[in-house]
């Protein structure tokens, strides 16, 4: 029956993944089918052993289970170590080793958006959750210089500000009053939260008044695929990047761990934007 590949959530039933990964399958001739499974919280130790039982080559993990998953796993990736969170297993034999591609496939759809070094920008993160962490991690492990972190709760911030000390990033943790006083300091804000996703599209995770006319904005975000920030971003002159870049990337980089070939991205993208509605220019 050809190899199984996977994705493991609550809910799966509006993931693109096995669209976009079928067809890389099918594009470089591997026998082999990607399946969403929708797996309760309850049971992801008993969705691990499946993977094992079942021989399944790769799975993909998404919300709520990046982090529960990886009691269960034989090995840890060091980023996802440091991350604390794993989107990718790979079956190594009977063997399940834990990856995550998240922050790496920002990191790669921001080069392609700004094709420049981004190094020596100052960075203002909102949100400070799993998604955070991970873009977070893999701009700092990148080396830039400076990274702000805004959240509502903004206890939830020390951990990565945290995380910056020990990968020698100079960080601050901001209220969003802070943050929205200090927006021209930043050269690219990138929001990580789910504020202004389908169905709540009127609504902005900060306020862009103080927001500088050369400022890059990025939202995770691809269903709008504008969302409000990047209207309003928009509108002010700033350049604006939606998640559809992060999505793809990550997708192909857990792709490239299962097979060790590079899959097409741009019919990946093509794929995604043609789901949701959009050009695939």
């Amino acid at each position: 029956m050809g190899k199984v590949f996977g994705l493991l959530g609550h809910p799966v039933g509006h993931s693109m993944s096995p669209n976009i990964h079928n067809d890389a399958f099918a594009q470089i001739g591997m026998k082999a089918t990607y399946h969403a499974f929708d797996v309760q919280p309850e049971f992801v130790k008993e969705a691990v052993s499946g993977i094992r039982a079942l021989q399944i080559v790769g799975c993909n993990v998404t919300v709520p289970h990046k982090i529960a998953v990886m009691d269960y796993l034989d090995e840890i990736d060091e980023e996802a170590r440091i991350i604390g969170a794993v989107n990718t297993i790979v079956n190594q034999n009977g063997k399940l080793i834990g990856y995550n591609t998240d922050g790496r496939g920002f990191v790669q759809s921001l080069f392609e958006e700004l094709k420049e070094e981004i190094k020596e920008k100052r960075f203002l993160l909102i949100g400070a959750g799993g998604a955070a962490r991970g873009v977070a991690t893999a701009l700092m492990l990148h080396g830039i210089g400076h990274l702000s972190v805004t959240n509502r709760t903004i206890e939830k911030v020390e951990p990565i500000v945290h995380l910056a000390k020990s990968l020698n990033t100079s960080s601050l943790a901001l209220d969003r009053a802070q943050a929205e006083k200090a927006l021209k300091e930043y050269d690219v804000i990138i929001n990580t939260t789910s504020v202004g996703m389908s169905p709540n599209i009127e609504e902005i995770p900060i306020d862009l008044s103080q927001l500088k006319q050369e400022a890059v904005v990025s939202d995770l975000i691809y269903n709008p695929l504008e969302t409000k920030l990047l209207q309003v971003a928009k509108n002010q002159g700033a350049k604006t990047i939606n998640g559809i870049g992060m999505f793809v990337n990550q997708a192909a980089l857990s792709f490239e761990h299962w097979t060790g070939l590079t899959p097409d991205r741009y019919r990946m993208r093509k794929i995604v934007l043609e789901q949701l509605g959009g050009t695939t220019c």
